[in-house]
């Protein structure tokens, strides 16, 4: 378990190789854990408890607990009627100059995709490494693991009666289990859909969305990404055909002023006709797979070229 932890925490970059860190604990099984791995690990770690004053003596009982068994500082508050999100801002709010880690589990992050899916319809997840510098090393490990090495090491912790309460606890305690029913691998099934949800950038993402029929999204760095109806590719944005452009598998030559290299376009007809590129690409017999990364020679909007097909004078085209 620990070689899972430390791996984690390497490819992800989450803490420096004996760095310092401060454990965010609640005194329950999973950042109890997470203190004592991290120690293990030979991480120079400290810990910080928040006491909400929600649960009267019980939320004392805790902070004492913390502060005794784990070397805790305590930071106190009133937070009575805050909501689970006021809370969580209260707590992260803490030292905020130095690095700070949570106890989060793999189990966190399935009830975490599960309430996001049911409120927004995404299945963003928990990140391994926050913006604010908050880290989880403990995402590759389930809840029952963190309490297994808890009872295997005869470490002490508190346990939380009042997370059955909660939003999470709601998940965790009546709708995993009924999921579970339906399939044994139910929480493993859904964290699968970290691995398969959509990352990309939002230009991207709305190109794809748009109800257009044919429509095109500047990505930044030279390229383009274009859909026509049901199709999507990548292509290079126009390039000056100042003596030779390389593209694709083309090698293009010209001495002629105002020419460019790019990409076809839908409704793209040849300089001075009324033939359709698309028809000199069919009757060409080239795949419509290989059309989209084919070149055309243009000067402003007319294509005067197109490598291997059309031929103009004064421009040569060669595969590379």
């Amino acid at each position: 378990m620990l070689e899972r932890v430390e791996a984690n925490i390497r490819a992800n970059d989450l803490i420096a190789p004996g760095g310092e860190v401060l454990c965010l604990v609640s005194g329950g099984p999973d950042s109890t854990c997470l203190y004592v791995v991290l120690r293990e690990l030979g991480y120079d770690v400290s810990a910080l408890h928040v006491n909400y004053g929600l649960r009267g003596r019980d939320s004392d009982d805790d902070a004492r607990f913390c502060e005794r068994e784990l070397g805790a500082e305590i930071v106190e508050f009133d937070a009575r009627g805050a909501s689970e999100a006021e809370l969580r801002a209260i707590r992260y709010a803490q030292a905020p100059e130095r690095l700070r880690a949570t106890g989060h589990t793999a189990s966190d992050q399935v009830e975490t995709i599960l309430y996001r899916l049911v409120t927004s319809g995404n299945t963003k997840g928990i990140k391994a490494n926050r913006d604010d510098g908050v880290v989880r090393p403990l995402l590759t490990l389930w809840r029952e693991e963190t309490e297994a090495f808890c009872r295997e090491r005869a470490i002490l912790y508190r346990a939380d009666a009042s997370n059955a309460d909660t939003v999470r606890g709601l998940i965790r305690g009546q709708i995993l289990p009924l999921l579970e029913q339906l399939h044994p691998a139910a929480r493993a099934n859904i964290l699968r859909a970290l691995d398969r949800r959509r990352t990309m950038p939002p230009a991207l993402a709305t190109l794809i969305d748009s109800p257009a029929g044919s429509k095109r999204v500047d990505l930044g760095g030279g390229l383009q990404a274009v859909r026509e109806h049901d199709r999507l590719w990548l292509e290079h944005v126009p390039v000056a055909l100042n003596g030779e452009v390389r593209w694709g598998g083309w090698c293009i030559r010209s001495s002629l002023p105002g020419l460019r290299v790019r990409g076809w376009r839908p409704g793209d007809r040849l300089a001075g006709r009324s033939k359709k590129v698309q028809d000199v690409f069919v009757d060409a017999k080239i795949p419509r797979s290989d059309r989209e990364g084919w070149p055309l020679v243009v000067r402003g909007d007319e294509v005067v070229a197109v490598p291997g097909i059309v031929e103009a004078p004064g421009i040569e085209a060669v595969r590379a």
